[in-house]
């Protein structure tokens, strides 16, 4: 039974794309389609894609686009998914044997469910990491949404959900951002889902820390503000006004870590006023007070060169 659309957001993936189609081969019987959007690469993305999947008859179906942007790519293939599930995974990605089928099988066990939720591997600089696997999560409860927001239950990686297109609807990424534009999405599709889980995990996560980094390094106040801007439409979707200002100190907290990282103290100690006054968890506070302190050290050690350099 040819179930399932794959998602594949892909710019200059043309050294990765391979392996992650690949990695799905083993589940080519329930694979009805895999929508492979073209986001304007340079390289041969397109080329090694299609050779691929001739070469493991995968029924892939590449949709070009001009978004320069991963949610806008998944969008294109949103709209164009035709089958009763669909399961998005990023082009560097891998998918593990089975998974797809293990979160079919949870969704048979559980007939109501329209969003399944597996555990996944998280694999950080090429090294493997521990295996996430999702807690905290109710079956058919919107404070669900509340909770994912806030950080109370484990986030879900692209790539570790089987989601319905009933439940996705007209659900879109957003565009635009520069990062947590996925937990955006996750939280609008769990406001209304009834959700399942498997604790086996069914892909590799792939993570570049300084990749990640990058992102809340450049331009960090206007991308910022663009963020919560969009962070605080999820009132729409019944979310409190409280689960967003938690949301906003855990995202400023790890931008104030970034830039202390790389010694732009003074925009460290900007976004760690912003992580200081949401509300938040005993943990972030404690991270808060001890980046504070850090702070506040670095300056006084800072302090006698800057005199001496005035003075010369």
């Amino acid at each position: 039974m040819r179930a399932v659309s794959v998602v594949i957001p892909a710019y200059n993936a043309a050294t990765t794309i391979a392996a992650t189609l690949a990695s799905l081969r083993s589940e080519a019987a329930v694979i009805g389609e895999i929508l492979l959007v073209d986001d304007a690469s340079t390289d041969s993305t397109v080329a090694v894609a299609q050779q691929a999947a001739a070469q493991l008859s995968l029924p892939l179906r590449v949709l070009p686009a001009d978004c320069h942007d991963a949610g806008g790519a998944r969008n294109v293939a949103l709209a164009q998914a035709l089958h009763p599930w669909v399961y998005l995974i990023d082009a560097d990605d891998l998918h593990l044997p089975g998974g797809l089928r293990a979160l079919l099988r949870q969704a048979e066990n559980q007939p109501k469910a329209d969003m399944i939720v597996g555990a996944y591997r998280r694999r950080v600089n090429g090294q493997n990491r521990q295996i996430k696997v999702p807690n905290g999560y109710q079956a058919a409860c919107h404070a669900n949404a509340s909770a994912y927001v806030k950080g109370d239950i484990r986030s879900v990686a692209v790539g570790s959900v089987l989601a319905s297109r009933r439940l996705i609807g007209e659900t879109r990424f957003p565009v635009g951002l520069a990062y947590d534009e996925d937990t955006l999405f996750w939280a609008r599709l769990m406001s209304k889902a009834s959700l399942a889980m498997i604790p086996d995990p069914v892909m590799v996560y792939e993570v570049s820390v300084a990749r990640s980094d990058d992102r809340f390094a450049m331009n960090p106040v206007r991308r910022f503000l663009d963020w919560r801007r969009e962070l605080h439409t999820l009132t729409d979707c019944n979310i409190p006004i409280s689960a967003l200002k938690t949301r906003e100190g855990l995202v400023a907290l790890k931008i104030a870590r970034v830039h202390y990282a790389r010694g732009d103290l003074d925009t460290a100690a900007r976004f760690l006023a912003v992580a200081a006054a949401a509300p938040k968890r005993r943990s972030e506070a404690w991270r808060c007070l001890r980046y504070r302190f850090k702070l506040a050290a670095r300056r006084r050690l800072s302090a006698p060169s800057i005199q001496l350099q005035g003075a010369l």
